[in-house]
């Protein structure tokens, strides 16, 4: 028996997912970015930023909820043109070690009682790295068919 979803009834319903899994990437993304940026001395020199996390945390948390949640209904609308899709694969790879890396190093590194200008640099590279591979990764996803063959 085959079920039918839904959310290929409609031929708006994609585009208004993927509106939602950008803003959501955007608002969640940007947040990090910020402090990425402070991190690189490249702004907001005024605040710390633990202080610019701290006031960003909660829109960090809905932009990447917004957007995994919009993500996932966009994977339903067809898993097998995402599975088999090594750019799909590359994007979610990446997206874990990002969100690993932000919730852990990143954090730690920003919350220090004393942290190392050189070690926030580094740590604010690597992370904008990391989030600009999960975003050329979802880029990458329409260009890329399955396995390596290229549309």
């Amino acid at each position: 028996m085959l079920i039918e979803n839904p959310l290929n009834s409609t031929e708006l319903a994609f585009p208004i997912l993927e509106c939602f899994h950008i803003v959501g990437f955007a608002i969640g993304i940007g947040t990090i970015a910020i402090v990425d940026f402070r991190l690189l001395d490249l702004g907001l020199r005024h605040q710390s930023p633990a202080q610019i996390t701290k006031d960003m945390s909660l829109w960090t948390l809905i932009g990447l909820s917004v957007a995994v949640f919009a993500g996932l209904l966009i994977f339903s609308t067809d898993p097998d043109h995402y599975y088999l899709n090594l750019a799909f694969d590359f994007k979610m790879i990446m997206l874990a070690l990002a969100i690993l890396f932000y919730y852990t190093v990143h954090r730690k590194v920003v919350f220090s009682s004393d942290p190392s200008p050189r070690h926030g640099k580094l740590v604010a590279c690597f992370s904008l790295i990391l989030w600009a591979s999960v975003i050329f990764g979802g880029i990458a996803i329409g260009f890329v068919a399955e396995g390596l063959n290229f549309n």
